[in-house]
């Protein structure tokens, strides 16, 4: 299936106009008339990149201001962009390898992999006991913890309640990206969920693509780890953030809260239509899972039928049963999502 425009609610295919409910870009701000303005007038004011290093000597204050508000957001001392996630989480994760040596959970996203690591098996709790007790039977600053905060294909929240019970010094990296604008007060993220331990210091990596449409990556924590970060060549030798994304995201604060409660509402709306179903969305995030039945065609084709895109692909092997998720967002209209479930009641979920 191919498109030639970007997707917002909607996406036309070759196959006619169809709902569209895939990808991320879960505020919609990527097709909002407003956001998409701001962005326009912060290349007009900015043009298309900022042609220095950030290591250089001509500074541009507008990186430090969102820098600043960034690591404000995120409740943490200070913070560093970069012009990717995925940028911004190997920096992070880069970092960590010099700290100590680097403890993955399971199913950590590629992005956090300073390599090909040998992730630990699915069983979470097993993991996290394990974690502790190699941790606490260590020095100080053996082991760097390596985890994401929100898995997006199983639409899970996980719980780092368990940091309590560490008593040795470890920095431990979040990766919140499906989190940030999401959850938490005013949308910052899984901080909220972060249990205050001594022995504990965070470094929270994310992507502003997910709820910000904005190609861009974030890194906050502890003024000294974000200083060390900002003499590695991942900041010094790699193209800073566009500053019209971070023009448009500081502009926008009144925009991205509005964008967050029509998702929240969108969010609860679907919960309600599926509440009596096997639909599986245990933590109100925007992705809903929908089961799979070999008996029948393939949920994908059986919606596309019926102009309805649903994200589908196989994971986590490319022989694996096909992971099938709705993912809803600030765009869609209440009655998009009566028209989904609809569609879904005909399948048979």
């Amino acid at each position: 299936m191919h498109t030639d425009i970007t997707p917002g609610r909607r996406v036309l295919t070759a196959d006619g106009d169809s709902l569209f409910f895939s990808g991320f870009s879960y505020l919609g701000l990527h097709q909002h008339p407003a956001f998409k303005a701001v962005l326009t007038t912060g290349i007009e004011k900015y043009g298309t990149l900022f042609p220095s290093s950030r290591a250089g000597n001509l500074r541009l204050t507008l990186y430090e201001e969102t820098e600043h508000a960034l690591a404000v957001l995120l409740q943490q001392q200070s913070a560093v962009v970069f012009s990717s996630g995925y940028l911004a989480s190997q920096a992070a994760v880069h970092y960590g390898a010099s700290c100590g040596q680097l403890l993955y959970a399971p199913e950590a996203h590629p992005s956090l992999w300073h390599h090909l690591p040998a992730l630990p098996l699915p069983d979470r709790e097993k993991w996290q006991h394990d974690t502790i007790v190699r941790i606490n039977s260590q020095p100080d600053n053996t082991y760097v913890i390596a985890a994401d905060a929100v898995n997006p294909l199983t639409a899970t929240i996980h719980a780092f309640d368990w940091l309590q019970a560490i008593n040795r010094n470890v920095l431990v990296i979040i990766d919140d990206s499906h989190g940030i604008g999401i959850l938490g007060r005013n949308g910052a993220g899984s901080q909220d969920s972060l249990p205050e331990n001594p022995a504990v210091r965070y470094l929270i990596t994310a992507s502003l693509a997910k709820a910000y449409s904005l190609e861009g990556g974030v890194v906050a924590g502890h003024a000294a780890d974000i200083a060390a970060l900002k003499r590695m060549p991942f900041f010094t030798a790699s193209t800073p953030l566009m500053p019209a994304n971070a023009y448009a995201w500081l502009q926008s604060a009144a925009l991205i809260q509005t964008q967050r409660h029509l998702l929240q509402q969108n969010i609860t709306h679907l919960r309600h239509l599926t509440a009596d179903t096997t639909i599986v969305n245990p933590h109100a995030l925007p992705m809903f899972l929908l089961p799979a039945d070999e008996s029948k065609p393939p949920l994908a084709d059986f919606l596309a039928a019926r102009q309805v895109v649903i994200s589908s692909f196989a994971y986590p092997h490319p022989h694996s049963t096909p992971v099938n998720r709705a993912v809803v967002t600030a765009l869609h209209l209440p009655d998009d999502l009566v028209t989904l479930h609809r569609h879904l009641q005909e399948y048979g979920i």
